[in-house]
């Protein structure tokens, strides 16, 4: 049994006791949260298909972390005239427990 959902503007497949890191979501470490953006749906035999969403699907999933990525370095340069530009990223993210997925 495997869903796709929808957060943060990326599509990812999940499965039941799967863990996996997504963008910045709002709850502490330990709560529960439920996607209802379920773009597809399977039971091992049958595929169902939204249309854009999957009605009455929520997968149920509990935050095990809060963190941040690591740093990204970002470098312009331009040649013979003396311009450099280093800048730093780190990215936020949950780390997040699929409990269930239901239809």
């Amino acid at each position: 049994m495997y869903a796709v959902i929808r957060t943060g503007g990326k599509q990812y497949k999940v499965q039941e006791e799967q863990v996996l890191e997504v963008e910045k979501l709002d709850g502490d470490k330990g709560s529960q949260i439920e996607f209802d953006d379920i773009l597809l749906y399977s039971d091992g035999e049958t595929i169902t298909l939204g249309s854009p969403k999957v009605e009455n699907a929520i997968v149920k999933a509990e935050i095990l972390e809060q963190g941040r990525d690591k740093k990204t370095l970002v470098f312009k340069y331009k040649r013979r005239k003396g311009y450099r530009k280093m800048r730093g990223h780190r990215q936020h993210y949950t780390q997040i427990k699929i409990d269930s997925i239901t239809v």
